[in-house]
């Protein structure tokens, strides 16, 4: 971890923070208690971001060592923990999120459409809780854990901490294949992907990653049916309270993170991404850093698309560089992570992405928005510039490989 460049200074104070509004308490440090002090500390955040479990260390295509300072690929998801994942299983079906204080279903129970899923949760209850609801995408996602693998669409390990969640895989009896176990949220895309499709985000916790899937079957217009984990408390998670600072930095006070507010402007390969992120010295810090798959996706505005409001999802605060996709259209590049993508024939060459614009690929023999803007998918780490972009998959992901970066700070512990 880089440091500020100031000497240690030993200073001991009691800090108020306030869990709530009418629940102050105060800490200790160094051993001495001081007087209460009003309007020091901030109220604790809440929506803080749980750390990703990615505890190994990789190259462009293999497990290494701990990278030093210095090295090549330092910088990456492990390099750093944040708010390591931590649960408590109140023995009556329902799992508290330590970190978050969302309270969630252990078991999911049957697929249901998302019609059904809105009409079942009113009457739900579970545990004497009746107040319980559809998770959104930025609660579901808090769940997720990249110490997860899969096989393109083989399970391995889920991306779910099975100790606490049960998680089920597709039914071949059914046709399904293993990865055909998604669970939806309650995000609705505030645009159309495939061929018009009205389109819910959902989280595939058997392969790692956030896609929009058609509310309705495209061939038959039947109700398509997903899993549903409900969710209740914290109400407010997953809500960004943006500062502009003035500096060519916002803060994110929901979070505690503080972002780059332009990004690279040009796209290169993970290593250097890191390197890039590594390096720079913006607005009088040194301490930025790529930030991992959660995090990226906690600045996601799922309420703006380039379909509906002609921008990047993100807070119009922040500068988002254009592009043109391979048919030459106005889009919005793909941002990687710090987080590598346990996923494909060799699991340690892809990272994960956020995409900012529309989730591209190539079905029909036609370029289309299969995922929606603010999917999470993954591309190669590395390859030759004028191998892409290149469409793979049975959606066809439109995959870049030189994408941008939107770097991050906070100390963290390494």
């Amino acid at each position: 971890m880089k440091y500020p460049k100031f000497g240690l200074l030993l200073l001991s104070f009691t800090f108020v923070f306030a869990a709530s509004e009418s629940e102050p308490f105060t800490a200790t440090i160094f051993g001495c208690e001081a007087q209460k002090v009003i309007g020091l500390v901030k109220k604790p955040v809440n929506y803080p971001i749980v750390d990703t479990g990615q505890e190994k260390f990789y190259s462009d295509d293999k497990e290494i060592r701990k990278p030093a300072l210095e090295d090549a690929f330092y910088g990456q998801d492990a390099q750093y923990i944040i708010n390591s994942p931590s649960y408590t299983d109140n023995s009556d079906g329902t799992i508290t999120d330590n970190v978050t204080g969302l309270m969630w279903q252990n078991a999911m129970g049957e697929k249901m459409s998302f019609e059904e899923a809105i009409e079942y949760v009113k009457d739900f209850k579970l545990a004497d809780y009746d107040d319980w609801r559809i998770s959104t995408i930025k609660e579901l996602y808090s769940l997720i854990q990249f110490n997860g693998k899969a096989q393109g669409q083989k399970a391995i390990d889920p991306f779910i901490d099975t100790r606490y969640f049960d998680q089920p895989q597709g039914n071949p009896s059914l046709g399904e294949r293993p990865i055909d176990a998604q669970t939806w949220s309650s995000t609705e895309y505030v645009g159309r992907t495939m061929r018009n499709d009205e389109t819910i985000f959902g989280v595939n916790f058997i392969d790692g990653r956030i896609k929009g899937y058609p509310k309705y079957n495209p061939r038959t217009r039947e109700p398509n049916k997903m899993y549903f984990r409900f969710v209740r408390g914290n109400k407010t998670y997953g809500t960004n309270s943006f500062v502009n600072n003035k500096d060519g930095t916002i803060t994110d006070s929901a979070t505690g993170l503080m972002w780059q507010q332009t990004d690279s402007k040009k796209g290169m390969n993970w290593k250097n991404a890191l390197k890039y992120a590594e390096s720079l010295e913006w607005a009088g810090f040194d301490d930025w850093r790529l930030p991992n798959a959660k995090e990226l996706q906690s600045i996601v505005d799922y309420t703006r698309s380039i379909q509906m409001t002609e921008s990047a999802a993100i807070d119009p605060l922040f500068n988002s560089t254009e592009i043109k996709d391979p048919e030459g259209d106005r889009q919005f590049p793909y941002f990687w992570t710090s987080t590598t993508h346990l996923d494909g024939h060799n699991p340690y060459d892809s990272a994960v992405y956020i995409t900012f614009g529309e989730a591209q690929g190539k079905m029909f023999g036609q370029l289309m928005d299969v995922h929606g803007a603010g999917a999470q998918r993954s591309d190669p780490k590395t390859g030759k510039k004028k191998d892409y972009p290149q469409y793979f998959g049975p959606q066809g992901d439109l995959r870049y490989v030189f994408n941008f970066v939107r770097c991050v700070r906070k100390e963290v512990i390494k």
